[in-house]
């Protein structure tokens, strides 16, 4: 039997993304962003409205960076969330957290956060069913330390999900299938 339950914000898991641009100061602001997704091959959407002031540094910048949060730094990820840089301007430098300049984008690359993808700004949309921020990844670097040979490892990665029904964050660690290849057993016994 299936029960109706309150929550809307039903699609799980959502990636835990840290969005990461320079303010008007040169100072870096860091945003966590559960409401992203790639759009295409080399695309990112992030549903971002424009109060928040990592908007408003992207479109004056035109360029931002999104990282991956991982277990060792969720506490870290969390308070991106959960302090706004419109009101702390300083959030970033609370973290502890260090970044380089990026060589391609006018923005930071955290670099305690093990992935990264280095975005030139799009367009922001703003419709009823707008997606709002649209970015061309440009480049994406990997924290060695992640990686078995040229290939990202997940299990080393310890990306972390957020779970919209119980506000909690999870490990994505385990590896349970192919994909394009597990499918085929059903495909192939018709």
């Amino acid at each position: 039997m299936r029960k109706t339950i309150k929550t809307t914000e039903a699609i799980f898991p959502m990636p835990v993304l840290m969005i990461a641009t320079y303010n008007d100061d040169g100072t870096i602001d860091v945003m966590n962003a559960a409401w992203g997704m790639m759009l295409e091959r080399d695309y990112v959407v992030l549903n971002l409205t424009e109060t928040h002031k990592t908007v408003k540094n992207i479109k004056k910048r035109k360029g931002f960076t999104v990282s991956i949060a991982d277990a060792k730094h969720v506490v870290e990820a969390d308070y991106f969330g959960v302090v706004s840089a419109n009101n702390t301007p300083d959030k970033f430098a609370k973290s502890g957290l260090t970044a380089t300049k990026s060589n391609l984008v006018d923005a930071p690359i955290v670099n305690e956060f093990p992935i990264c993808m280095e975005c030139e700004f799009v367009e922001y949309q703003t419709n009823e069913y707008g997606c709002g921020v649209v970015g061309k990844i440009v480049n994406v670097t990997a924290d060695e330390k992640v990686m078995s040979g040229d290939n990202v490892d997940i299990s080393l990665l310890n990306a972390i999900a957020f779970d919209p029904y119980t506000h909690g964050y999870y490990k994505v660690t385990e590896r349970v299938g192919n994909a394009f290849k597990d499918g085929l057993k059903i495909k192939n016994d018709k």
